[in-house]
């Protein structure tokens, strides 16, 4: 069935011949070949934008961001074999406009001194991204789908560390600035509100500035449209995506640092030579629920999406489930019926991703304890709620239904008391971890799962 696939895959054509070192074919680039194939490096969640989210001024107008350029800075998980020069391509996610967005110009870019978060490109890195094979900078996506750009080759010869509280970090910082004439009609606006890291609109076209400005020039911790980032990589090399809320999505971390727990474990992996092939992407969102759309659609409406549709994977993660008993009423009654569904949930999920043949970890859910209600409202005095969770870990650490277990709730709970997070892991708000914590998770996974299940597993048990 494979070859069959193969002959039925869409060719995308290079912009430009790789290097020898890079292995690319000449002419099409196909799905994959003996040699290479796409891997997804970067991902953020596509989200209805919330009002809130939105941008003010005449960002916000009708048509939104018309007239607009957006700079974007992301950090791209590039896996050894793709880190002197690679062929990448972008997806742009118009997955909750009502209206056709049309995007007139896209350009990638160098940041200033490769750092996130900054409105400043090295000019002398800046490349035009092109569409459908015919040279157009620009595209439009009809409502509900996404676009994909032609290939390019980019340089990433030293650019591919960061640093992050004064460590240096794996991973490559890129900008990604986009400019739309006539902006979007409606109120539905795909973005990722929770990108940590600050991104920039200005008025005009500056897709090929050096630095955007104008009075004008809003800076906001969101990412808008773009939603992936792909690329061309030795057939060795893989994808992990993690399914999470905002413990994933990285709330507590530092503003343009990429601290969440999966950068830093990315920096793990890269150390060695059995897991430095390993991209992690990150398919989380805050507030988040396994069972019920709320802020982005469910766990488990979203494995097409998210998973599946995403390129290269070989391993998922699936760590979720806090908001969906933190938000279930704290009675017996409420907290069964959550249990049962999140257990009937994996079950689904570990499911349809086996029959991809892809191996399923569970990580179990960490504490969310807090003597004081009102700053953790997912703590009940009765301690329904922690039943809950509790039943859940248990379920995820005893059941042998995951492939393996990413015990996140033994790393980081207070030892004297574990409904609650150990004070040095602690956030603030007794439910995300601090910076802290997240070290300590990335610490503490278990990297040997990666080769244990290299080969995949048995879709008949």
């Amino acid at each position: 069935m494979k070859s069959i696939f193969g002959l039925l895959s869409i060719a995308l054509w290079a912009c430009i011949l790789p290097p020898p070192t890079i292995a690319l074919p000449s002419g099409p680039l196909p799905r994959s070949d003996s040699d290479n194939h796409w891997i997804t490096v970067w991902t953020a969640m596509p989200q209805l934008t919330e009002p809130a989210n939105l941008p003010s001024g005449v960002f916000n107008n009708t048509p939104k961001f018309q007239d607009t350029t957006i700079r974007q800075t992301l950090k791209l998980d590039l896996p050894a074999g793709c880190q002197a020069a690679c062929n990448l391509r972008v997806r742009f996610s118009n997955a909750f406009g009502t209206t056709q967005l049309n995007i007139s110009s896209v350009t990638i870019a160098r940041p200033f001194n490769n750092s996130a978060g900054t409105s400043s490109i090295q000019d002398d890195t800046l490349q035009t991204v092109t569409f459908n094979k015919t040279e157009n900078e620009g595209v439009s996506v009809p409502p509900g789908s996404l676009a994909v750009s032609d290939p390019f080759l980019y340089d990433f010869t030293g650019i591919t560390t960061y640093t992050s509280n004064s460590t240096t970090e794996a991973g490559a910082i890129v900008t990604v600035t986009m400019y739309l004439a006539r902006g979007q009609e409606g109120e539905a606006i795909t973005s990722h509100p929770g990108s940590r890291t600050d991104n920039y609109l200005s008025h005009g076209n500056e897709v090929t500035a050096a630095n955007v400005t104008g009075d004008d020039v809003q800076s906001l911790a969101h990412w808008y449209f773009v939603s992936a980032v792909e690329a061309w990589a030795p057939t060795s090399a893989s994808t992990l995506v993690v399914v999470g809320d905002s413990i994933t999505d990285g709330l507590g971390s530092d503003t343009n640092l990429n601290n969440r727990w999966p950068d830093l474990l990315f920096t793990q992996l890269q150390s060695s030579s059995a897991t430095s092939g390993i991209s992690i992407v990150n398919q989380a969102a805050g507030g988040n629920r396994i069972l019920q759309d709320g802020l982005g659609p469910s766990a488990l409406s979203r494995m097409d999406r998210d998973v599946l549709a995403q390129s290269g994977v070989k391993y998922a993660m699936i760590f979720e489930g806090v908001n969906d008993i933190g938000t279930a009423a704290a009675n017996p009654a409420a907290q069964d019926e959550v249990y049962a569904n999140l257990i009937a949930a994996y079950r689904q999920i570990i499911l349809r991703l086996h029959a991809q043949d892809i191996p399923v970890f569970g990580a179990t859910i960490t504490p969310f304890g807090s003597a004081n209600s009102t700053l953790q409202p997912y703590s009940d005095p009765a301690g329904y709620r922690e039943q809950t969770r509790s039943k859940v870990n248990n379920w995820i650490r005893s059941s042998g239904e995951f492939d393996a277990v990413v015990d996140f709730d033994a790393v980081v709970r207070d030892m004297e008391n574990a409904t609650m997070l150990a004070s040095q892991y602690d956030s603030g708000d007794h439910l995300h971890p601090s910076i802290a914590g997240y070290h300590a998770m990335a610490d503490s996974f278990p990297i040997g799962l990666f080769e244990q299940w290299a080969g995949g597993v048995n879709t008949m048990t």
